[in-house]
């Protein structure tokens, strides 16, 4: 099985997670990560090609934002939230609530 790359706390800079948010898609996902805690990558209902939504999946967890676990044939995805509060105290928060807003 295919290990899947997770960056360790310390590398995940300030620009690439808000490359990762700035963007409308992986905004919505990271919502409603924050919303649902744990979703499959088939749970997000977005109306965008599967290949395209596996590649904002990629850019989430690459940045650091999101990590995901194999289950069975499914990818379980959740916000790495305690990492990013570590690194970036309230970000994540302000960004959420923003966008909610």
């Amino acid at each position: 099985m295919k290990l899947i790359h997770h960056p360790n706390k310390a590398d995940i800079s300030l620009e690439s997670v808000l490359y990762a948010l700035g963007d409308p898609v992986r905004l919505e996902i990271v919502k409603r990560l924050a919303a649902e805690s744990e979703l499959p990558c088939a749970a997000i209902d977005v109306s965008i090609a599967r290949s395209t939504l596996s590649h904002h999946f990629k850019i989430l967890r690459e940045c650091g934002v999101i990590h995901c676990r194999k289950q069975g044939t499914q990818h379980m995805n959740s916000l790495r939230r305690e990492d990013l509060s570590d690194r970036f105290p309230g970000l994540l928060e302000t960004i959420l609530r923003a966008a909610d807003g």
